[in-house]
């Protein structure tokens, strides 16, 4: 039987039992036999964990002198400066932490047998026993300067997301401000981002423009703008009035087939831009809600669950398209004080 048995393993070349082949040789790193490579790795470190202070020390600069001031431009140096802060306060300690573990804490190779999850008491008392070596082994107590560095990165990092929380306390949270925009009755649409005014005539069938509010170049260049046009933007598309479907409270908002929405989509706020002329959907590229322009601007798929808000408009005397009101409605996605 023996010998059957083992004719088989020798036919099938799977073995019952494999050799254990136990653990490589131990390499010596060149810091666990040159004092002098020891003492360039922990410089080393220490310099990583210098980098993450700096980083840390740069953020808090940026944050307070770095300030947006409404331009485009502006927010785009304060975002960037405030970036680069915090990615050096962030790898500078991932990189030390890394680098210490390679180059001056212990490497050798380690065996433990499992057993059972609740552990006896002498192998409890043998593991801590463990983690107090491994302590002593990695030299935080008689490396000084790591040790001053390491508490110092650790300690300043959590200030990149702190001073920006707590400045922030006692802000403007006054959210009914987002119900409103700066849409008035007469004021003129107007081309974004050049702030051209534009005449009926100039919309062609089936052509699309980006529109904000025509305010003066004085406004424009506030602080307070960016706000604003983010929350005016607009949609403006002119198609074949017969395919239109107006509702009852909305007869009078469109002009010979061209009729404005907000592009905020009402999901979670991204621009929806993607206008296909054929169906007259607009598409919103983030989740891809679609809502139907002919049909008061209703989501036909997607995730979002309200229709786009219309901007009702009309011409002025000189032909150039002008906003009867505001929305009648808030713009962009739900909050707190909607059912949806």
């Amino acid at each position: 039987m023996s010998d059957e048995k083992s004719s088989t393993e020798l036919t099938s070349g799977h073995p019952e039992k494999f050799t254990d082949p136990g653990m490589p040789e131990h390499r010596q790193r060149r810091a666990d036999v040159e004092p002098a490579a020891s003492k360039r790795a922990e410089r080393q470190v220490a310099a990583l964990f210098g980098i993450s202070v700096i980083g840390t020390i740069g953020s808090m600069v940026a944050y307070f002198a770095i300030r947006p001031d409404g331009t485009t431009a502006g927010t785009r140096l304060s975002n960037l400066t405030l970036g680069l802060g915090i990615a050096f306060a962030l790898l500078g300690i991932g990189l030390a932490a890394v680098h210490w573990a390679k180059a001056i804490m212990s490497d050798h190779e380690v065996v433990e047998e499992r057993h059972e999850q609740r552990s006896p008491d002498d192998v409890r008392e043998a593991a801590v026993q463990k983690l107090d070596d491994g302590i002593a082994d990695s030299g935080i107590a008689r490396r000084g300067v790591l040790k001053g560095a390491a508490l110092s990165a650790l300690a300043l990092f959590p200030l990149t997301i702190a001073v920006p929380l707590v400045s922030s306390v006692g802000g403007d949270w006054n959210v009914s401000k987002f119900r409103h925009t700066r849409w008035e009755k007469g004021m003129r649409l107007a081309t974004d981002p050049t702030g051209r005014p534009i005449r009926a005539a100039d919309v062609t069938m089936g052509n699309v423009f980006h529109v904000i509010p025509d305010v003066s170049e004085e406004e424009r260049e506030s602080h307070e703008w960016i706000t604003e046009k983010a929350k005016a933007v607009v949609l403006l598309v002119r198609m074949d009035p017969r395919d239109l479907k107006e509702a009852p409270d909305r007869e009078g908002w469109s002009y010979d087939g061209i009729v404005a929405y907000s592009k905020i989509c009402t999901h979670v706020g991204c621009p929806v831009a993607l206008y296909e002329q054929q169906t007259h959907h607009l598409l919103c590229p983030c989740h891809q809600s679609t809502f139907d322009v002919a049909d008061g601007a209703k989501v036909v798929f997607g995730p979002a669950h309200r229709p786009l808000p219309q901007l009702p408009i009309e011409i002025d005397d000189e032909g150039y398209l002008v906003a009867q009101s505001d929305f009648h409605e808030p713009v962009g996605p739900s909050y707190w004080e909607r059912l949806k």
